[in-house]
Order: structure tokens, then sequence, then C-alpha cells
């Protein structure tokens, strides 16, 4: 079974536009642009040709893993939780023992945000947040060790 992807409404509808756009207008641009550099002659030695190659080839690149997020995607409404605990979607301000804090966004890693850094829920302190409250302690593990952060607000 794969993954589920919990992207917000913004985040979702962004990223299919951005399949639309690149499926659409992008596949006609970088053909265009292939097939004037084709007519520069020789392949082997066509610098634009090559690169056009290459963009083409990051291109659909991204299609295919647009189109694997949006194939599993579940919308979720950024509400937060009743009880105020951590749940994708919460902005989590958080103690890691120095007392300043540092305040990240719980989501997908396609969610953007103007304030705060993107915290995947998948991530090893993502998932160590899901569920607790302000005033709780999580604790994850990074290259072996335990490190232990204090939350502070969740929003």
């Amino acid at each position: 079974m794969s993954d589920v992807h919990q992207l917000s409404r913004p985040a979702y509808e962004r990223l299919q536009a951005e399949y639309e756009d690149l499926t659409t207008r992008g596949r006609i641009e970088i053909a265009q642009a292939i097939e004037r550099a084709r007519e520069l002659g020789d392949l082997s030695e066509n610098g634009d040709y090559h690169a056009a190659k290459d963009q083409q080839g990051k291109m659909e690149a991204r299609i295919r893993q647009i189109q694997g997020i949006l194939l599993d995607a579940v919308v979720v409404e950024a509400t937060g939780s009743s009880d105020g605990s951590v749940v994708v979607g919460s902005i989590v301000s958080i103690d890691f023992g120095d007392g300043e804090l540092e305040t990240y966004l719980v989501g997908h890693i396609e969610e953007r945000h103007d304030e705060h850094d993107v915290l995947s829920p998948e991530s090893p302190l993502g998932s160590s947040l899901l569920g607790k409250k302000p005033g709780d302690e999580a604790t994850y593990e990074v290259n072996g060790n335990a490190l232990t952060v204090k939350i502070v607000k969740v929003e």
C-alpha cells in the first residue's frame, strides 16, 4: 500500500495546477525547444539539444513526482486538533533545550509557508511531535542518539 500524502487545500490545488501546466504547456514548449535544437545540425555536438533533453528529463521526473503525490493525497483542513495536540497542519514551537524557540509547520514537504520551515510528519522529529501537547516532551532518534525537545506552543 502506498503512503498517504496529507496536504492542505492550497498545497493540493497548487500541485494540481503545476501538474496541469507541466503536462500541457511544459511538454509543448520542451518539444519545440528540442525541435529547434535538432534543426541546428549534428546532435552529437549540439549543446542546445542536450540541454533541452536534460530539461525534458527533469520536467518528466517532476511530473511523475507530482502524479505520485496527488494519487495518494488526502486533503486535510488545518483546523488543529480539538484537544490542542500536534496534528498535521499545526504550527508548533519547540525548545531544543537551549531556551530558544524554533517554530515549524508540521506538514508534507510540498507545503510552503512564508514564515515557518516545514517539518514532515514522517521525519523522526515530526513523528515524535504528533499527538503531543504544550508542556509535553518528545524524544526522537538521530544517528543512534536520543534527543528530547519540549513542546511550548501549538497553533
